[in-house]
């Protein structure tokens, strides 16, 4: 593993203007780029949320999958975030990790927020997400899943390691919920043995619903290491030691311990 330096965005959201909102996060990312390995947008970072799927859904081949690979491409870097996504008029609220040499992985949010009326439109995921960055595991998720411990829970064995290093959470998560926004991603840190990332919006949205942000890095022991907690626009950049965390691992390696379980996502 080495060091990893990540740049993250939290942004206010333009509603429903796609165009307008990958311009806005090309103007910002340029201004503060500086060889990060990673760039991380929030959750449905071209339109907000929620929104009319059969509206603003694009296709894997569309505007935005055209923008990741021109500027991951052109910054060398990966980017990472969701939008929604038609596939064969199936709508997935999908994050895409974009490589610069214009591979990429797709994760279709699995936990779709019903009580917002998200799963009436868009399709639950089935699979989980995990990949690799300068020997970094790295597992991302979206929003909602933050609230599912067994989706989020790590794994060890003595032969292949930990299941991941580090997670990622992008978000529209509103601020009348931030405590547990802010409580979950420190308990997910400790519990799983892993770096936590939590990226978040902020601003109001079309139906009214504020968020503060309260985006997030965090290392394993649960230590806050970056807190955008005021309500704003913030850039965040961060390098994750790669030592301190193999350091502390060797050190208290309660993964030695974990329960083995098996996911079943067929229900």
């Amino acid at each position: 593993m080495q060091d990893l330096k990540i740049l993250a965005f939290q942004s206010d959201l333009i509603w429903e203007n796609p165009k307008a909102n990958r311009e806005a996060f090309e103007k910002k990312i340029y201004q503060s780029f500086d060889d990060h390995d990673l760039i991380i947008l929030p959750e449905t970072f071209t339109t907000g949320f929620p929104v009319k799927p059969e509206k603003f859904a694009e296709d894997i081949n569309g505007e935005t999958m055209e923008w990741l690979t021109s500027l991951s491409s052109k910054l060398n870097t990966c980017i990472s975030g969701s939008f929604l996504l038609n596939t064969n008029s199936i709508y997935s609220n999908t994050l895409i990790w974009m490589r610069n040499d214009g591979s990429y992985e797709r994760y279709d949010k699995r936990h779709v927020f019903s009580m917002g009326g998200e799963h009436e439109s868009i399709k639950a995921g089935v699979s989980q997400l995990f990949v690799e960055l300068k020997g970094w595991k790295i597992k991302p998720m979206i929003c909602y899943d933050l609230r599912f411990p067994v989706w989020s829970k790590n794994k060890y064995s003595k032969k292949s390691g930990f299941e991941y290093d580090l997670a990622i959470y992008v978000a529209n998560w509103p601020a009348v919920r931030s405590y547990p926004w802010r409580s979950l991603l420190v308990a997910r840190a400790i519990e799983n043995l892993a770096c936590v990332i939590g990226i978040n919006r902020v601003g109001k949205d079309n139906s009214g619903l504020l968020y503060n942000g309260d985006s997030m890095f965090i290392d394993a022991k649960g230590n806050i290491l970056a807190d955008a907690n005021d309500g704003k626009e913030r850039i965040i950049s961060h390098t994750f030691k790669a030592k301190e965390l193999t350091d502390f691992r060797k050190k208290f390696n309660s993964g030695l311990d974990w329960d083995e379980f098996v996911l079943n996502t067929s229900l």
